[in-house]
Parts: structure tokens; sequence; C-alpha cells
């Protein structure tokens, strides 16, 4: 939005500014905030900092926790939650004393080393991704953890379960896993959607449609242009800071839990992308597979070939291995097809523009840390053009069919992504050099983030006995 303090200061003036906030991303892919007023910012600001505890953000142990953040002008946006007017902008982290500097591990200097590193190469100028974000939308949300009481009650006005509530129904409840774009009167926060839509817009988010997803319990789903990926991961943190707010501001609430309702349709989120140098998109070609150019088989091949760890960054939640299960529309099968659901990488086959033709990435989910999960992704991607890792000569497809409807011997012959977070981590820990060419991922960063993933994640839930196993085995 800024270029020059000149022009932040006189924006500032001039919009009556009272509060600027700068928000900061945490390991597990938070945005955490700290404001100041107005007139203290200055030129210093940007030059030195602002000090914080980096282990309460989870970089740093408490003995060696201080680090500072220095704001980055050109994200700033008027806050539309914030009742004082407030002007926000995204922070990166950085090292304090002898070794001050850009942090190693700051999520977003990650994203901006891996895109650098494509250039380096002379592979391509920019990594374009589009991302569809897949949440429910509930009426009501409550729960409990303690030793002797577990409990979660989710409510939704539209759900089909409410069929006989006995106040202020009008007989218009959602079809149980038949809601793709369902309409009106069904559709209940259409409007809340439109106005997240428009709010997006305002604030430099281009928003390709919104619809209802197939969950009938509110699940809904926003899609956005595409863009270059350090703006996309921005924009995927500004998008969630919106659903959620204006949520709440329409009394609702949102979640994108991979999977918070059992039998209904578990949230992903789908990563288009595609490579462009010197504006032309390297992805296309008029005579390849799919209109598929070989840059994007191998690059293709790389993601495929390193999916089984690219999951311990794109689907780093023990919810998210709830969704990803057999039968449903969320991928478990490594590998790619023209418009096949089923598979772990889906080229859509409705795009005609050669400008827009890509692949999606379907496992993973909106629980990432988005600067992690796509500079992963674009890391895999450079790997497979790198050493020309062809799909199909690695047993990857195409399989344009879908893999549950092949003979037993045959879909057995096709991989499978890891079942659980924790497998997932052990995948990453063994695979995982593709991520630190060039210092992308640092060792350092990668068993840190293995270890908080495990330590604060995994073995958190392992111990907490669940409602199902209480029917299944408490008279054994």
């Amino acid at each position: 939005m800024f270029n020059n303090l000149n022009d932040l200061k006189e924006y500032i003036q001039k919009n009556n500014i009272k509060i600027i906030d700068f928000k900061v991303i945490t390991l597990p892919g938070r945005w955490n905030h700290l404001s100041i007023p107005a007139e203290r910012l200055s030129e210093k600001t940007f030059t030195e900092g602002i000090g914080f505890d980096g282990s309460s953000y989870g970089y740093s142990t408490i003995e060696n926790s201080d680090m500072c953040f220095i704001p980055d002008m050109s994200t700033a946006f008027v806050d539309p939650y914030c009742k004082i007017p407030t002007l926000s902008m995204v922070a990166n982290i950085h090292t304090i004393g002898k070794n001050a500097g850009r942090f190693s591990g700051d999520p977003r200097y990650i994203a901006e080393k891996a895109e650098e590193y494509l250039k380096k190469l002379g592979i391509a100028d920019e990594y374009v991704i589009g991302p569809e974000f897949e949440f429910y939308i509930f009426d009501h949300i409550s729960y409990e953890t303690r030793n002797h009481h577990q409990e979660v009650t989710i409510d939704s006005k539209q759900a089909p379960w409410n069929s006989n509530y006995k106040e202020e129904n009008f007989g218009y409840k959602a079809p149980f896993q038949k809601s793709y774009h369902l309409g009106l009167p069904y559709d209940l926060n259409n409007d809340l959607r439109s106005e997240m839509t428009l709010k997006l817009e305002e604030m430099g988010v281009p928003v390709k449609y919104h619809h209802h997803e197939v969950g009938s319990a509110g699940q809904l789903e926003i899609e956005v242009e595409l863009g270059d990926m350090l703006k996309m991961a921005d924009s995927t943190m500004m998008a969630k800071y919106v659903i959620k707010n204006e949520a709440v501001a329409h009394g609702k609430t949102a979640t994108f839990m991979p999977k918070p309702l059992f039998g209904e349709a578990g949230s992903g989120m789908h990563v288009h992308m595609l490579l462009r140098k010197n504006g032309e998109n390297l992805f296309y070609d008029a005579n390849g597979y799919s209109k598929m150019s070989q840059e994007a088989l191998y690059f293709i091949g790389g993601i495929l070939k390193h999916s089984k760890a690219l999951l311990g960054f794109t689907n780093p939640s023990t919810n998210s291995y709830k969704r990803l299960v057999p039968g449903f529309e969320a991928p478990v099968s490594v590998c790619f097809a023209t418009g096949n659901r089923s598979s772990v990488i889906r080229i859509p086959g409705y795009i005609k523009d050669p400008a827009k033709v890509r692949f999606e990435f379907r496992p993973s989910d909106a629980t990432a840390n988005p600067y992690l999960a796509y500079s992963a992704l674009l890391m895999a991607g450079i790997d497979g053009i790198v050493n020309k890792i062809d799909p199909t000569k690695e047993g990857y497809g195409p399989f344009d069919i879908n893999v549950f409807n092949m003979p037993e011997e045959e879909r057995n012959k096709i991989e499978a992504l890891p079942k659980s977070l924790d497998e997932a981590l052990e995948e990453l820990k063994k695979d995982h050099e593709f991520l630190t060419r060039d210092g992308v991922f640092d060792e350092h960063f990668i068993n840190t983030w293995i270890k908080f993933k495990y330590n604060k994640e995994v073995m958190k839930v392992i111990p907490v006995p669940s409602p199902i196993e209480f029917e299944m085995y408490y008279d054994l």
C-alpha cells in the first residue's frame, strides 16, 4: 500500500488513523498482533523494529528468546474489525545482537527465499498459485476436555438435524451431503459469504467466486484469483482473518478445521499452481497431456515424489487425517489425472485459456501455515524440474478414473498418503533435502517444526480417549 514513510504518515493524518497495528505470523500459522498509538510510528519502527518474545511464537527457547519484528509498509491495510481507526501491516521477524538480520525461520522469509531460488535457477520468474478456501459456518460451538468429561456441541440452523426444531423452523433444511451450490432459501449464509467476498475485494484480495459446498451444516467455499506466492500467502492469512471476524460480526462462528463433523464433508484448501517466465505460462503446451508442458509434468513429478513429506507442512494437524480417508473426494492416492478428484494432483479439464492452464494439489488444508506449505510445494516442484522426475515413468499415472473403482490388485500398486500427522512427520524427517536447497528451509527449522508438532500436538491428542472408544471397548 505504501512505498515510503512520508506517504504513510500523510495517509495516517488524512484518514485520522489513531492506532498502528502489526501482525506477526506464529510458527503454527496464526496472526499475533501488537499495536501502538499512531504518533509513535517513526523511521526507527522500520529500521530497528519492535522487540518481542520469540519463544511465545514457537521460534526459540526461553533462555534465548529476544527477537524483533520490522513491519512491511507495502502490506498496510485499514482493519475493518477495529472500532478505533486502525492501520495494520504485516511484519517480518529479525534476530538481534551480533547476528542481527532476517530470522531464517520466519515463514514469510522462507517464502521469499523459495521465490528467489526459483529465479536464481532461471526456471521461471513467478510461482503463481490460487487456493480454494473451504470452511464451515456454525451458529453454535462449545467444547470441553477434562479427564472425566469430554464434550463437543455444534449447531447449524440449516442442518438437516434441525428439521424437527420447534421454533423459527420454515422447513428449508440443507440436504445431507448434497449441498454443493445449494440455492436460496436453504443457503442461509449467502449474504454473509457475499459480505466476506466484498470485504476481501476492498482489502486487495480478488475473489473468483463463492458458493455453498457439499456439507449440509454450513460448509462454504471462497476461491480467490491467481497471484504470486508470497502475496497469496499474505492473502491467505487475510482471508482467514476476514472470514472469522465477519462471521463473529454476524453472530456466527467460522472454522477451517478439516473435519469438524463426523459424517459430513471435510474442508480442504486445494492449491492451484503454475509457473510464468517473461509473462508466459510455462505449464502450457497445446500438444501435451491435458495441455500440460514437460516442465509442468516434471513439477508434478517432484510434488508426487515428495508428497508424503509435504503433508508435514500442507496438512499439519491431527485433525487433517480425519479428512484424508479413502472413498471420499479428499484424495489419498499418490497419482495425477485430469478432472479426477480422487488423485493427489488434478488437472482441471474446464480451463481453455492457455495463460491459466494449471494443476491443483488437493490434499492440503487451511490448518497449514501458508508460507511454509506454499514454499514446500514450490521446492518439491523445483526438484522435479531440476531432476527431470517424469510422473508417468515413476508410476504416478495419469489415472483418469476413480482409483477407488479400480480392481483391488491394481489400486494397491498406487502409493497412499500418510494416515496420521506423526506418520507425515516421520516422512518429513526422512525426506527433506529438497527443502534445504540454497538455504530456503534449514535443518534446524525443520527439526524445530517436527518437534513442535509432535510434542505440542500429536502427544497432546494420543493420550486422550474419545467417546467412540467407549462405545467400542467399554464392555470388553
